[in-house]
């Protein structure tokens, strides 16, 4: 959410912000809006200090006998008293208006971040790695020996519909392994504190991180109200939701593994086949709350830290930086991490890091103290998948397999799943 202030001091630069964002300009509109809303505050206290001041009078009146002035007076603050509570209603509801529509704007860009209108205009920062050159042509991960005899499609169908998966035996255990991997790399060797959460929130939750009011339709709502969380962003951000922390505890790093549902409801025809998006899906989450000053390098902290995992499972990568006009909601700068899939011939996200500055804590009124004793300020927020589990999988997989239906499986893992180092082309693991 926007600062009014930031907007009253330079409408041509929030402006000019927006236009980054291929959005029309605001700033008048929102500036009429609070006028109004300020001018009626104003008219209320008058109205309220004038009442407050006739009230006082009328005792005066009536000791002395002045019944002329003692009903004008009465009359007076009676007037007042409805007039002010009719300002009052309109200020709310003008305050209301302005909280609509500075909820529906999107974050305003860095100005590091590239310009453009689309995922074309992306800007890549960093590639590691050499896709390997197959001896024959490489499969997606759902036509793979290997794999077919634990991802099941059609029972997942049968059960719940498309978009769905059923996984066993081997590829479960790899996929369980993954996110093992991913928990234990994140709390041992890069800081985070490890939480679990609740997959079902309150609306609170969800328009404290920006998935409503705007994106509702991309989520699912149970029949008494909770939310199903598209990512487990939603509730590590939330944990410092309108609290005041101290500077010193800053940067609170937190990781979650949990499952994460989302409808999909702008896909339809996109990566129908295989287990590429799905409505129910796992991933390891990072958030980060830190100091104002801090949050852009946390952004380049954050990225490593999933670069990291995709090196360590030798899984060919590039990073790029979002433009503008392919940015989220709520982001300010964000890096994707798309990492090689050999079955597609091409890379795909695998990690979304984005720094939001103020605008989810604005919204959740979280804030800290300055070591210096002044006001409490807006802490800065950031997320990243570090990784998702699933895709993580398709790319192992991908990249593993092997000319006679087998997957080879990267040593990183070799200790979750028992020593074992193959899933064989019948689906087991050896």
């Amino acid at each position: 959410m926007h600062d009014i202030r930031q907007i009253r001091e330079n409408p041509t630069g929030f402006d000019a912000a927006l236009a980054r964002r291929g959005l029309p300009a605001m700033a008048a509109e929102i500036l009429a809006i609070d006028e109004n809303r300020r001018s009626r505050i104003l008219a209320a206290e008058t109205a309220q200090a004038e009442r407050n001041a006739a009230s006082k009078d009328i005792g005066a009146a009536k000791a002395r006998g002045d019944q002329t002035e003692f009903e004008r007076l009465r009359a007076l603050v009676a007037e007042r008293k409805e007039q002010g509570s009719r300002l009052e209603e309109e200020a709310r509801a003008e305050d209301q208006r302005l909280n609509d529509i500075l909820m529906g704007i999107p974050n305003l860009p860095h100005n590091d971040v590239p310009d453009g209108v689309d995922e074309a205009d992306n800007v890549e920062i960093n590639r590691w790695g050499t896709p390997r050159r197959f001896d024959f042509k490489p499969l997606e991960h759902f036509d793979i020996a290997a794999v077919k005899p634990g991802m099941d499609f059609e029972l997942a169908a049968r059960l719940s519909g498309a978009r769905f998966v059923v996984l066993s035996g081997a590829v479960v255990r790899l996929h369980r392994a993954l996110a093992q991997f991913m928990l234990d790399t994140h709390v041992n060797e890069n800081g985070l504190t490890e939480v679990w959460t609740p997959v079902l929130v309150r609306d609170e939750a969800m328009i404290g991180t920006g998935q409503l009011p705007k994106f509702a339709e991309d989520s699912y709502r149970t029949t008494n109200g909770w939310w199903l969380i598209p990512t487990s962003e939603v509730t590590l951000t939330n944990i410092v939701a309108g609290e005041i922390l101290d500077a010193a505890e800053l940067p609170r790093r937190y990781s979650a593994h949990s499952q994460c549902f989302r409808s999909e409801a702008g896909s339809a025809g996109r990566d129908t086949s295989g287990m590429l998006r799905q409505h129910q899906f796992e991933k390891v989450e990072m958030v980060s709350i830190t100091h104002p000053a801090e949050s852009r390098a946390e952004l380049d902290r954050m990225t490593r830290c999933a670069e990291r995992l995709l090196e360590s499972l030798m899984l060919p990568y590039r990073t790029v930086v979002l433009s503008t006009g392919d940015m989220g909601f709520g982001a300010r700068r964000t890096h994707d991490i798309e990492v090689w899939l050999p079955g597609q011939d091409t890379y795909r996200e695998i990690s979304s890091c984005s720094v939001c500055g103020d605008f989810q804590a604005r919204r959740m009124n979280a804030r800290f103290r300055p070591d210096n004793g002044g006001k409490p300020e807006f802490v800065h927020t950031l997320n990243g998948s570090g990784l998702a589990v699933g895709r993580c999988l398709i790319a192992v997989l991908e990249n593993g397999q092997q000319e006679d239906g087998s997957v080879w499986i990267p040593p990183a893992l070799h200790r979750y799943l028992g020593g074992r180092t193959t899933i064989s082309p019948t689906g087991e693991l050896v």
